[in-house]
């Protein structure tokens, strides 16, 4: 269930009402004449089934809503509601499985922000990378995979194709490239200060790692592997279940690649930095296009999923 509230002036308050009129996956709807002071006109509340809210916010959006006005989703965690429990049954498909695209859309362009958190987090990750490199560690392997933030702006590229969003295409490229390329500098200036005072050895990067290898020796299986991942990811952030999540910051390898980039280059070791950039290349080049083919099937799903739910209505009509 989603609750809407939507500002709307006056003279297209009626029409806004129209929208959600006689439909059978609302649940509630209440209009209050004047309440909103900035910008000036009314106020209209609405709980709808998750499944239909796409194509209210398509109809409002067609009505210039967001111009003139606002348009507030918010899910709804818990309820109690013979109406909405009716109004969720009698609406087709699973509200688990819907995607609000609005929400998905929103949520990509805050989350793929150049910003100092995002930055701050991708240059821990690919630091702690290196250490787990260093030590020839796993457990820190999985610990910077956890703590790297760059699938969101992967998956950002993914939506962007998918609902041909090109400014978001640009910010999730520049994020993803800058947010790189800064953590690697900065990791490659800490291994270099790590060389000088002996804590780093070259044995230490370039040496036997039986823990880590799979780092810089990229395969078939490193791409199946990032397409697996970015799918279940996408589905995650895309569905009212987010359960596998942490599973795909733990199945790709692009910030210890990345951590790795940074070692070589500060000891010289450029097969370690060749192997590691084709790896990195690889899983982003996955993920990217796993997440464009995962939004595409729920697009062309959910656009089959909203014909029929309006021949449905219609007949119920």
């Amino acid at each position: 269930m989603f609750h809407l509230r939507i500002t709307s002036p006056a003279d297209l308050t009626d029409e806004v009402l129209a929208v959600f009129g006689d439909d059978p996956a609302v649940s509630q709807l209440a209009v209050m004449r004047g309440a909103s002071l900035a910008p000036p006109g009314d106020i209209v509340l609405v709980d709808v089934a998750r499944e239909a809210v796409n194509e209210h916010v398509d109809r409002l959006n067609e009505l210039g809503i967001p111009e003139v006005g606002t348009i507030h989703l918010t899910p709804v965690a818990s309820w109690v509601s013979r109406a909405g429990y009716d109004a969720a049954r009698r609406t087709p498909g699973s509200g688990a499985d819907a995607v609000v695209w609005a929400d998905v859309t929103q949520r990509a362009y805050e989350e793929s922000e150049l910003n100092w958190t995002y930055l701050s987090f991708m240059v821990l990750a690919t630091m702690l990378a290196s250490i787990a490199i260093v030590l020839d560690s796993q457990v820190l392997v999985i610990g910077a995979m956890v703590l790297g933030p760059e699938f969101v702006p992967v998956a950002a590229l993914g939506l962007a194709l998918v609902r041909r969003r090109r400014r978001l295409f640009q910010r999730a490229a520049r994020t993803l490239v800058l947010g790189f390329a800064v953590s690697i500098a900065i990791t490659t200036a800490a291994a270099l200060i790590g060389r000088e005072l002996g804590w780093i050895l070259a044995e230490d990067v370039t040496g036997p790692r039986p823990g880590t290898d799979f780092i810089y020796s990229p395969d078939r299986w490193s791409f199946i592997v990032a397409l697996i991942a970015a799918a279940a990811g996408v589905l995650s952030l895309t569905s009212a279940k987010i359960g596998g999540l942490s599973g795909v910051f733990i199945s790709v390898t692009t910030v210890p690649a990345a951590g790795n980039v940074a070692l070589g280059l500060a000891f010289g070791a450029f097969d370690e930095v060749r192997g590691s950039t084709v790896q990195l290349a690889l899983n982003v080049s996955g993920m990217i296009l796993a997440g464009w083919l995962t939004l595409a099937v729920q697009h062309h799903v959910w656009k089959r999923m909203a014909r029929h739910r309006k021949r449905v209505t219609q007949q119920q009509r």
